[in-house]
């Protein structure tokens, strides 16, 4: 029963899927599946850092490692590069730099409040994060800021072979991360002290100084969402933390339906991102409003929750 709850996430996800192809014949052209991939952009970064935490702390969203913050770290950077650029006439590359300078500060000082105070992930991700978006509120006076720079316009619109120019940074990224976690011995290490950190102590690693890195990873991952929550929307506007925050747990944690163990990987997260880009895009077509959207993503995210937790005890 539990192995078979296990699926329960995926299936539904499927289910859905192939309710909106049936609803709205045009969800599977071409152009949809590319509205898709360029939509789950954003998404799929910060993805990238919240699996990299969950492998380094382990896959119990209470004690183990989690990160909440990554979508206000890449709103926090997405607002200072937007007011960089558009507001004081800064160049592009010290827009970034100040940006990116500002999501890794961040990511320390989430690896400080972790690893240093004590704190649980949960708890001190959440807080920190609030804190993160209330720092973006002052530096934009919680109004749009427009962004017209030619480098973030090429991040949405531009193409190469034919490939927006936005998936293939993004699966660039991803293979980055792919590598680092999975072809070196670091991050081999990494994932080993997320698998038993008792065990992990034992054979002679430092669990803390890999847990405060993935923090670290994390803000910069979150650092690097900005440019693209910028073309995604032509500018940083207020409030889109909540949903890239609904969006990067219920991606994250889906991915795990796609590892034989049932845990967080990063192809997994991405995966799920995309299937969560899927079912906003298709639900928008149909005409599902919005909230009701909101309402559907929050219940998968407790049927993700729980599968993880059946999963867990399954295996013990």
């Amino acid at each position: 029963m539990r192995s078979m709850a296990s699926y329960a996430p995926l299936a539904i996800f499927l289910a859905l899927i192939v309710y909106l192809g049936v609803k709205a014949p045009s969800f599977l052209t071409p152009s949809t599946i590319a509205l898709v991939l360029k939509q789950s952009i954003p998404t799929v970064v910060v993805c990238l850092g919240l699996a990299t935490v969950v492998m380094a702390g382990g896959d119990d969203v209470v004690s183990g490692g989690i990160d909440l913050s990554i979508p206000s770290i890449a709103v926090l950077a997405a607002a200072i590069v937007a007011d960089q650029l558009t507001n004081q006439g800064y160049s592009l590359l010290f827009a970034l730099s100040l940006g990116l300078g500002a999501a890794l500060c961040a990511g320390i000082v989430n690896a400080l409040l972790v690893v240093s105070v004590g704190m649980t992930p949960l708890l001190a991700t959440l807080a920190s994060g609030a804190a993160y978006v209330g720092i973006s509120q002052v530096i934009t006076h919680s109004r749009r800021i427009n962004v017209s720079d030619p480098f973030i316009v090429s991040l949405r619109d531009g193409q190469v072979w034919g490939i927006p120019i936005g998936v293939l940074a993004a699966l660039a990224l991803a293979v980055i991360f792919f590598a680092a976690l999975h072809r070196t011995r670091w991050g081999l290490n990494l994932q080993a002290v997320g698998g038993n950190r008792d065990a992990a102590e034992t054979s002679g690693l430092a669990p803390r100084k890999f847990i405060a890195l993935s923090f670290v990873i994390a803000g910069v991952a979150g650092g690097l969402a900005a440019a693209f929550v910028l073309a995604r929307g032509s500018g940083s506007s207020p409030g889109i933390e909540e949903n890239l925050l609904i969006e990067m747990v219920l991606a994250t944690f889906l991915g795990a339906a796609f590892s034989p163990r049932r845990v967080v990987t990063l192809w997994g997260a991405v995966l799920g991102a995309i299937l969560v880009s899927a079912l906003s895009v298709g639900f928008g077509s149909v005409g599902v409003d919005v909230f009701w959207t909101g309402c559907i993503k929050g219940g998968l995210i407790l049927v993700v929750v729980a599968s993880a937790a059946l999963s867990r005890s399954n295996n013990k």
